[in-house]
């Protein structure tokens, strides 16, 4: 073995180790302390940050998520923790950016489980025993965890499901199992069973995978809300991830659009009433007030960068001022919708223009449980919730991603910095000055650019996975 896996093989080992033992003493802390707030993280899937009224919207409708807003704070300067689907969820699940977690691309370059994709053959890689979650951790704090929806964390491992990794509930669908894939699905997991759904054969709207998903959430939520611990509930919508597809156009039938861009519409429309359902159902359950919601995307809109696709989020101007969508690491692929809800503890109509990403999610939830995170890359930003003056310590936000190719990008204070393949300049944008990245200034800043080339230098941690 070579000194350097030996090193990350030893750090692995520790880092395991200390998080186990702080996990061991995390039960008796809970029994002390008094209830924690139920805890919701809401995420679209491909949704533009431009794609949200709040976020200034005007064809598209979304009174739900703009209500979210209203009664809690948006953010301004949110950012995915990858551009692309599951290394920005890997990252928002262990609190680790993509310089040092387990998924660092949709695809693996080496290890992982080689499966099928469509007719491709594909290397996938999945979350390990040793990687620890939030649901974990909030788990180990007392909690009782459920997720909805969309996981892709498991690749082609039968052994790496949400009940694998800290959540005690799970209904929705797996990479593994095609048949629960779709907004029409035939099959859909229930724990670890494949329960048949028949109905969708004739593609009805009351097995519509969105719907199926509202539905799964607003149970949880009924069965739980009273009982003595708090929950952690991850509810992951598809919508409105390419295809699409929807039951019918809603509210935008009568619209002189293609029919992509209706389907659009009413896949985000369809999607934001589901969000009023599950603000109606903490109302309804009484726990409206002990209920901190999370609302955000994944990554930027445009799932694959085709002509078709190209013009739908182009007429909805998707990605807002930003340059970019899906799959790039200029601000259109990652700065994303971000809302945070706490009636009574959170100000109403409040916004944050301090920089957050997903790796900052684990070790701020395991703040509002009463606990702490031992290994994280981002930090606990709760102060900004009830706090309308509270600042973060400057500090390095990295992302890595494989697709075309490896790329890199770091944000410091006002300055982005983006490597658009191994090996070449970095580019330099002023994000105040120039949020839409036009006008590449490295030439004019060498001591910035010195400075990122020096914290890019230790940034990642090779892995078997992405050498």
């Amino acid at each position: 073995m070579s000194d350097s896996m030996y090193d990350l093989d030893r750090r692995r080992f520790l880092q395991l180790t200390g998080t186990a033992l702080a996990l061991a003493t995390l039960p008796a802390l809970a029994s002390e302390r008094r209830k924690a707030p139920n805890i919701i993280f809401i995420l679209a899937d491909d949704l533009g940050i431009g794609d949200v009224g709040c976020y200034g919207q005007t064809r598209l409708r979304t009174p739900n998520i703009d209500r979210l807003a209203q009664e809690g704070k948006l953010f301004t300067q949110a950012y995915a923790g990858a551009p692309i689907c599951s290394p920005s969820r890997c990252t928002l699940m262990t609190g680790l950016n993509t310089g040092h977690s387990r998924i660092r691309g949709n695809f693996a370059l080496a290890g992982g489980i080689v499966g099928s994709k469509g007719s491709e053959r594909v290397r996938r890689t999945n979350l390990q025993p040793q990687d620890i979650t939030v649901a974990q951790q909030l788990r180990a704090l007392g909690y009782h965890t459920g997720l909805m929806g969309k996981w892709h964390l498991d690749g082609y491992d039968p052994g790496a499901t949400p009940l694998d990794h800290g959540f005690d509930e799970f209904r929705g669908w797996l990479i593994q199992a095609p048949s629960t894939q779709g907004y029409f699905p035939t099959q859909r997991y229930h724990q670890r069973e494949l329960v048949d759904i028949p109905q969708a054969l004739g593609q009805t709207a009351a097995h519509y995978e969105t719907d199926l998903c509202t539905d799964d959430a607003c149970d949880f939520i009924r069965r739980n809300a009273a009982q003595t611990a708090p929950f952690f509930l991850f509810l992951g919508y598809s919508a409105p991830h390419s295809p699409y597809i929807s039951p019918s156009y809603g509210s935008f039938a009568g619209e002189p659009w293609t029919q992509d861009q209706k389907s659009y519409a009413a896949m985000i429309e369809l999607m934001d009433q589901g969000i009023g359902s599950v603000l109606r159902t903490l109302k309804e359950q009484g726990v409206d007030q002990d209920t901190v919601v999370f609302f955000a995307s994944d990554n930027g809109a445009r799932s694959e960068a085709t002509p078709e696709q190209t013009a739908v989020v182009e007429f909805f101007a998707s990605s807002g001022r930003y340059r970019g969508y899906k799959r790039d690491l200029y601000e259109g692929g990652i700065h994303e919708p971000f809302i945070v809800r706490w009636p009574g503890t959170i100000k109403a109509a409040s916004t944050s223009d301090e920089p957050v990403y997903f790796p900052d999610f684990l070790p701020t939830a395991l703040a509002l449980a009463g606990g702490t995170a031992s290994t994280t890359d981002g930090v606990d930003f709760s102060p900004l919730l009830s706090n309308d003056g509270a600042r973060l310590k400057p500090r390095y936000f990295y992302w890595e991603t494989y697709e075309p190719e490896f790329r890199q990008a770091v944000r410091r204070d006002n300055w982005k910095a983006i490597r658009l393949s191994a090996g070449a300049p970095l580019e330099l944008y002023d994000l105040k000055q120039d949020p839409s990245e036009t006008h590449n200034i490295a030439s004019l800043h060498p001591q910035v650019i010195t400075e990122l080339e020096q914290y890019l230098s230790t940034a990642r941690t090779s892995s078997v996975e992405y050498p």
